[in-house]
């Protein structure tokens, strides 16, 4: 496979980032992670592109950022590197688009982080999922932030300081991800669920996952208002117009992203 550590593909209107570090566990380094995040940037930008994939060469997903990277650095070199390896976390909330991610072997650390930002995640049955930095005398906080807004602050705190590594079933029960299935229908099953998103509108998908992400933190009749307005102008456009009369005359519908 290419020696590049972050792949880019596309099969259809999918496309696929692949990280490509199998010998060191898919561990994030600069460039790692610099390439994610253009990666992640330029399939958002791609007009051709309707849904990304993340997935992983090699047995594990990710198990964090390179140890190799804490050696040797000011503060302010710290800070730039914590930067770079949380800018994921930036983006995917940012994204247009659907970002799923597809786990197998360990999740942790960064690692983990990255599947808890991702808007959906399909895990194998033998996954493992551990915000584990503290077992170094470190601390998964980036990780911290989307998991918090999953799981909630007791459960946060309980994962951040433990170190503990969870079962691809738990991760299911607490909302980590959307789906457990057998490790050889892994790829099936998560492309499966690409595909079904990459044949909705683009436009509705960009609204339901904005829409979604800014209520965060909105309250309750503001976040209706909100998600009103943003339903509003998507009623307002052509695919819209389309989808309906595709469902009425009982066709195929020919998003127009407009």
């Amino acid at each position: 496979m290419d020696q590049q550590p972050v792949l880019m593909s596309r099969e259809g209107r999918i496309g696929i980032l692949t990280l490509n570090r199998p010998k060191q566990m898919n561990t994030f380094t600069v460039e790692f992670a610099r390439l994610l995040n253009e990666g992640l940037l330029e399939f958002d930008r791609d007009e051709t592109v309707n849904v990304v994939v993340i997935r992983a060469a090699g047995k594990h997903f990710s198990t964090g950022i390179d140890l190799s990277e804490f050696k040797n650095k000011t503060h302010e070199e710290y800070r730039e590197l914590i930067r770079g390896m949380d800018a994921h976390n930036h983006t995917i909330a940012r994204m247009r688009k659907p970002v799923i991610a597809q786990v197998q072997g360990y999740a942790l650390a960064n690692g983990s982080g990255l599947v808890f930002a991702a808007d959906l995640a399909v895990a194998a049955e033998s996954a493992k999922f551990g915000t584990t930095a503290i077992n170094v005398g470190l601390i998964c906080l980036g990780p911290a932030v989307p998991l918090a807004r999953i799981v909630g602050r007791k459960k946060t705190l309980e994962m951040v300081l433990g170190g503990d590594i969870l079962s691809a079933q738990e991760a299911e029960r607490l909302g980590l991800v959307n789906r457990v299935v057998p490790d050889s229908e892994l790829e099936a099953e998560t492309m499966k669920l690409a595909e079904k998103l990459a044949a909705k509108s683009p436009l509705a998908l960009q609204a339901g996952k904005t829409g979604v992400y800014g209520m965060a933190d909105l309250p309750y009749h503001q976040s209706l208002d909100y998600l009103g307005e943003i339903f509003a102008a998507l009623c307002s456009t052509e695919d819209a117009a389309e989808g309906l009369a595709a469902f009425q005359e009982k066709r195929p519908a020919s998003w127009k992203r407009r």
